[in-house]
Formats: structure tokens, sequence, C-alpha cells
């Protein structure tokens, strides 16, 4: 199947700070702030980034774009581990189960997750779903969709998906249900979705990405936006045992305007032992705002 393929060493600037006191302060977490590393490339499909994964050397990337589009490569690190170039080497549209190219009415995918054997998932808003493909180039193979997708907001659902250390998918929905307190969150088994619990909400944030840590635990990455002040950023940390879930606490929480819209989330760790929190920021396509690669580290 056709397929938008290059090589290119992107022209980025890194934004590199040590945490310094006031930045501490401004958090409510020990969480140490290591980069904010601004990602450009010349290209009119890059940008709108939701959902990021990287490998366990955190060097190799998958990244999805909320226009049905998949990205691909490495990210080169110093000695220290900072970022210093990202290296793209793969962009796929993403196509339906015909294997004709995804419209904008189906096409707003949101969420990601790699399977063990490298196949991909991908939740949508718009008409939500979650869907399998083998490969980015692959046909969409859609998971089976149960009653509550269907009643979920088109701009507020399914915006986070992750899979676990059993193989299992959760996702749960960007924007609150109507009579509900907590965000539902569905888990995908290999054969039915199910409904083992919910996260509650808390104030205005909204989930927009997951992911599973090292540690097996469930990270929770959560948005608000404070109007002209701009975008406040969470995380959350989760136990999941069966059917149940612990209450989460808190590991960042950054002030309104530190960084742009995370979007995405990557969980891994470092050389040094040390979780690592990777976020990438959405541009929403405006020249007002940036495609933004955010770390921190968790102490241990």
């Amino acid at each position: 199947m056709p397929q938008c393929s290059f090589r290119a060493l992107i022209v980025a600037v890194p934004f590199v700070f040590g945490l310094s006191v006031s930045h501490a302060q401004e958090t409510r977490d020990a969480a140490e702030f290591l980069q904010s590393y601004r990602w450009r490339l010349n290209e009119p499909s890059f940008g709108g980034f939701s959902a990021i994964e990287l490998d366990e050397t955190g060097n190799r990337f998958v990244t999805l774009s909320d226009r049905a589009t998949v990205w691909s490569g490495r990210i080169n690190r110093d000695a220290a581990g900072a970022i210093s170039s990202v290296f793209t080497e793969d962009m796929a549209v993403l196509r339906d189960g015909r294997g004709k190219p995804l419209n904008k009415a189906i096409g707003d995918s949101e969420g990601l997750a790699v399977a063990e054997d490298g196949g991909l998932y991908i939740s949508f808003e718009g008409r939500a779903r979650v869907s399998s493909y083998a490969t980015p180039e692959s046909p969409e193979r859609m998971l089976p969709r149960v009653m509550g997708f269907k009643s979920l907001p088109k701009n507020g659902s399914l915006e986070a998906l992750a899979i676990g250390p059993d193989g299992a998918l959760y996702t749960l929905p960007e924007d609150a249900i109507a009579g509900r307190s907590d965000s539902p969150v569905w888990r995908f088994s290999g054969a039915r979705w199910s409904q083992p619990f919910g996260i509650p909400r808390d104030g205005a944030w909204k989930p927009v990405g997951a992911d599973f840590g090292p540690d097996g635990r469930f990270y929770l990455l959560e948005r608000d936006l404070r109007g002209l002040a701009g975008f406040a950023t969470r995380v959350r940390v989760f136990d999941i045992s069966g059917d149940r879930i612990s209450a989460g606490e808190v590991v960042l929480e950054t002030p309104p305007g530190r960084h742009g819209d995370l979007e995405g989330i990557a969980v891994w760790r470092d050389a040094a032992g040390a979780i690592r929190l990777t976020m990438i920021a959405d541009d929403n396509f405006s020249t007002f705002l940036s495609t933004e690669i955010v770390e921190y580290r968790l102490p241990h």
C-alpha cells in the first residue's frame, strides 16, 4: 500500500533547563524537570501530536498525530541522556478497513499503544472506537464497540489508551459523562470489553494520555486549560490489581503556561534506573503553539 516514507534530520532547537528552585516550588511534587525540546520539521502534515511511545531505551519512538498519521524514528541523546536531535524515519497515513486513507470525519486519532509484536492499537474520537493495525500501513481492524462508546461526546471521547503488562488494553474518555463523578475505564482482554472501575475526576482536569511504566503502574496524563494563562499539566499514578484500582497519587503537576498542550506520555526507565516521563505537545497546527517534547524524572 502507498506510504509516505522519508529520512530527514530534523532541524530543531533544544531547550534544556536545569531544575531551578522556583520551578521546584511551582510543581506539586519532587519530579525533576529535565528538558523541553522544540521539534520542528518543514512538512505540511507535521504536527497535532496526541500520543507517543518509546522503547525501553528511550531512543526509538512512535508518535501519533490527531490527523491520522503515524511517525517513527530515533531520538538521539547526549552522554547525560538529554535529547540532542530527533531523526524521523517513516510517516504513514492510517487507512480504513478497505485500505483507503481515513477522512477527517473518522480519522481523529488520539491514543496509541504498541503491542509486543510491534502492532499498533489506536483510539479515536469522532466515531469513538479502538482499532488495531498490524503495521502503520495495514488496513484498520476495528475492535468490538460497546454501547458506552456510542454515547461519548465526539470531541471528548477515547483520548487515552495504554496496554498493560498482561497485554490488556485500557482506555477512558477525555470529557466527563453526565451523571458520573468518575471517568469509566474500559478494558479489552482479547475477546470483549469490560468496565471494571472508574477514575475519580478532579475539577477541570481532563485525561488525555496514559501508559504503563516499567514498574507495572498506570500513569495518567491530565491537562487543564486555564484561559489565557495556558495549559497546566498533571500526572497521576495508580496501582491496578484485577478489577480494583488504587486511589492514585499525583507525581507531577505544573503551573499553567509552563508547557504547551501535552497530550501524549511514555514512561520508561533510564540508564540510572530512574523512571522518566516523556510527554509530547499538540501544536494544533497553529503558528502560536509548538511541538514540544518534555521530560521529567521521578525520584528513586
